[in-house]
């Protein structure tokens, strides 16, 4: 079971049977490549969360009536493919109690179990928001490192399935294997030249699944608004772009993650914005259940 914390996510006072969302911390960045401490990601972030407002002008929601519960975070693995076992044993029980899944990591290995964990039947497709490509077979000996994470939800769910949004760097080898394989991708600059309400409109429609899981690595988003992240590249998303691509989705958003940020590097400024996204989803997703008037999300 996860390890009881000393800090919870802000408005996270459910208990389990009550929630509708449901938090799940990852302290694990062994297959960290550059920068290591987005172990420490889950806690800052969940610390940061204290900072905002419960009730939001913009859905005219207010998170304190919202049931949220924090399972606090997984124990500490020794490797990838034991965090990868305990943490798809942790998100089974969110998915099977039709929860939605908020995932806060660690570096992007963390990712895949919490789709693997997900029914089979689920239908569910994912976006994913990354500088890189993610598409290596395998990094550095380890199947389960970070640089393999969307080759292995391609592996789960198929090819058409995963589509990735805000890349901007890959390998040649991802490059061939994908050219083979075939998972769709919106690079960095096809989302400045479209317009990100027209590049997320089109990544969603290539999605032909009920339900969408958004995974964000903080490195989507450019560095100049999210440094404190293990592989930093430039020529990123704006966290409105990323707000948008969330908005857009929230009809059929089933879970969110956000991984990669490492507070070590950070002033809080990362943790904040991590926070600050997470909340947002549960926002956009309960007024899209509730079946309130959207017209002002724009």
């Amino acid at each position: 079971m996860p390890s009881t914390q000393l800090t919870t996510f802000a408005d996270a006072t459910a208990s389990f049977s009550e929630a509708r969302y449901v938090i799940l911390g990852v302290p694990f960045d062994r297959t960290t490549s550059f920068r290591p401490g987005a172990r420490f990601g889950p806690d800052a972030i969940r610390q940061q969360s204290w900072n905002f407002e419960t009730y939001n002008f913009e859905t005219g929601l207010d998170l304190s009536e919202v049931p949220i519960h924090d399972l606090g975070n997984a124990e500490e693995f020794g490797s990838a493919e034991e965090m990868a076992k305990g943490v798809r044993e942790l998100a089974q029980p969110i998915w099977e109690g039709s929860k939605f899944p908020i995932t806060l990591g660690g570096d992007h290995a963390c990712a895949p179990p919490v789709v693997e964990a997900a029914p089979r039947d689920a239908s569910l497709g994912v976006l994913y928001l990354d500088a890189h490509l993610d598409f290596r077979e395998v990094y550095l000996g380890d199947r389960r490192s970070h640089a393999c994470s969307a080759r292995r939800m391609v592996e789960r769910l198929g090819s058409s399935n995963v589509v990735v949004l805000g890349v901007r760097s890959m390998s040649r080898d991802e490059k061939e294997d994908n050219d083979r394989i075939g998972m769709r991708y919106l690079s960095a600059y096809d989302i400045h030249r479209e317009g990100i309400r027209a590049a997320t409109e089109r990544a969603l429609e290539m999605l032909h699944t009920e339900r969408v899981y958004i995974t964000l690595d903080i490195d989507g988003i450019d560095p100049a608004y999210a440094p404190a992240t293990g592989t930093p590249e430039p020529f990123g998303l704006s966290p409105l772009d990323v707000k948008t691509v969330i908005d857009l989705a929230a009809p059929r958003l089933a879970g969110l993650d956000i991984m990669e940020v490492s507070p070590p590097w950070d002033s809080g400024n990362t943790s904040a914005l991590a926070a600050r996204l997470a909340r947002e989803a549960i926002l956009r997703t309960e007024l899209h259940r509730s079946g309130k008037d959207v017209s002002r999300s724009g």
